[in-house]
């Protein structure tokens, strides 16, 4: 992000992507913040834009007290509390909190103590992982109540309390009530009837939504027996942990919601399911602040008015995205399609789910890391392509590598280009869906350049500068375009 204009439109869209990427001193103040202080947003000619906290304070800014810029990810000991938290709640949510194993996971990646990590979590955030943990389980449960007819125990069950009893404790505690009365209480025109096999919740989203367009990206890249796009709905097998089951996406635009059926059997994991299909459905975007920074250009002008909501689909797996991305390497994209189903069926475990062709689990990158070239290549994978996976693999397995949506974009780019096969267009794709980086631009694609007129790669990235931080965003626009004739085995949309 080069541009103070970049900059300022990330801020006033306070998308917490950017937040710990840059600072924002306000003149008129005196004191600089992070990209997502809810303090008002102050007129362009006031703020000044610093890459770090230190560059700020140097500039003798002093620090905000809404937005605490100690706090930004990559600024706060252990590199930021905020990432920390997230990554503790995620590990909690995959194992009992009274084993210790999250936290202990949490400080090995770390590499602290789980001491150093509780203290770090007081000191930034006020409060013990128990307490953050204690939290998120009374939100969850909040919403439980208030959207599903899910029994008061099933409730306390599926929110993380190891039992009813101290589920109506924490409950009462926080919220002045106990559960039965709260749900009472609360309006439960949207719950949805739960069933003895599932349950459904809503997520909902800043419109416009363009859910048809989301829907026809989804369904030409499916991975076939691991997800399944009806005319109205996207389905999926899920492994969360040791826990594995399947969702089913509709979309509710009267309640700008997307609504999630799942399996009981997913329950102990919600936190962390419900935020990965956040990610794969983008619904932290701001489409009318991207839409209006773009339409700005001429080039992007129709396009963007013509698709209105347009999100950038995330992933729901990051190795599962990187590894079709490999696979559509100068193929098309139904012919990568046809591969990723030949991988699956070779190295995915088979599932049972209720939903026609569903039938597998995604390929954990253990079992491809022990595959070899030879037995890959057997698929009808070029045998380079192949060893790529392999390498992928093994980077993921153990450890090495981190492919998800709270990981620098810049560092990732960096050790995904150390891999074999893998070039700046893949990283950049790799980054714009598994990453969630909203200002990725794979500019060597051939279609994109095409559409743009022609233009170079070089040419694409100067044109691509105006469209910061959102070049993400106008790269999806830019495929959504007509292609002229004789790009269909080019490199795009893989």
């Amino acid at each position: 992000m080069t541009s103070d204009t970049a900059m300022y439109s990330a801020y006033a869209s306070r998308d917490p992507r950017f937040d710990g990427v840059f600072y924002i001193g306000v003149t008129s103040t005196g004191v600089y913040c992070r990209p997502v202080c809810p303090a008002k947003t102050p007129k362009a000619p006031n703020c000044r834009f610093f890459d770090s906290a230190e560059a700020a304070e140097k500039a003798s800014f002093r620090p905000c007290l809404r937005c605490r810029p100690e706090l930004a990810p990559g600024n706060a000991p252990v590199d930021g509390a905020h990432r920390i938290a997230g990554m503790i709640a995620q590990r909690i949510n995959e194992g009992p909190l009274e084993s210790g194993v999250g936290m202990e996971q949490v400080a090995r990646q770390f590499g602290r103590s789980s001491r150093q990590i509780r203290r770090v979590l007081q000191t930034q955030l006020g409060v013990s992982p128990i307490e953050l943990i204690q939290t998120r389980r009374l939100l969850l449960a909040k919403q439980l109540l208030t959207e599903t007819t899910l029994p008061i125990t099933g409730v306390a069950f599926a929110s993380g309390f190891a039992s009813l009893r101290r589920f109506n404790d924490a409950f009462g505690a926080r919220y002045g009530m106990p559960p039965g009365r709260f749900r009472k209480a609360a309006d439960g025109a949207s719950a949805e009837p739960t069933s003895p096999v599932s349950l459904t919740l809503q997520l909902t989203y800043r419109p416009p939504f363009d859910w048809a367009g989301m829907l026809a990206f989804l369904r030409a890249r499916a991975l076939a027996g691991v997800e399944r796009v009806d005319e109205d709905a996207y389905l999926r097998t899920i492994r969360l942990g040791r826990h594995v089951g399947w969702v089913r996406v509709r979309h509710a635009p009267k309640r700008r919601a997307l609504l999630v059926e799942l399996p009981h059997s997913l329950t102990p994991v919600l936190p962390a399911l419900l935020g990965r299909l956040r990610h794969v459905f983008d619904l932290t975007a701001r489409p009318d602040v991207i839409a209006a920074q773009l339409e700005q250009d001429p080039l992007l002008e129709d396009v963007v008015r013509r698709n209105p909501g347009l999100r950038v689909p995330g992933a729901f797996d990051g190795f599962e995205l990187a590894m079709r991305a490999i696979l559509g390497q100068q193929v098309s994209v139904k012919a990568a399609t046809t591969l990723a189903a030949r991988v699956v069926d070779a190295f995915g475990e088979l599932i049972e789910s209720p939903h026609e062709g569903l039938t597998h689990l995604a390929p954990l990158p253990q079992r491809i890391a022990a595959a070899t070239a030879d037995g890959i290549a057997r698929l009808g994978i070029v045998r380079a392509r192949a060893r790529s996976i392999i390498a992928l693999a093994q980077a993921v397995a153990s450890g090495r590598l981190t492919l998800g949506a709270d990981n620098g974009p810049d560092a990732t780019v960096e050790q995904l280009l150390a891999l074999p096969g893998i070039g700046p267009w893949t990283a950049h794709y790799i980054a714009m869906r598994a990453l969630r980086w909203p200002d990725a631009f794979p500019k060597e694609d051939m279609v994109l350049r095409n559409n743009l007129g022609g233009v170079t790669t070089a040419e694409a990235d100067a044109m691509s500068q105006r469209w910061r931080p959102w070049r993400s965003y106008a790269t999806l626009h830019l495929w959504q375009g007509k292609v002229p004739a004789g790009t269909g085995r080019e490199q795009a949309h893989i």
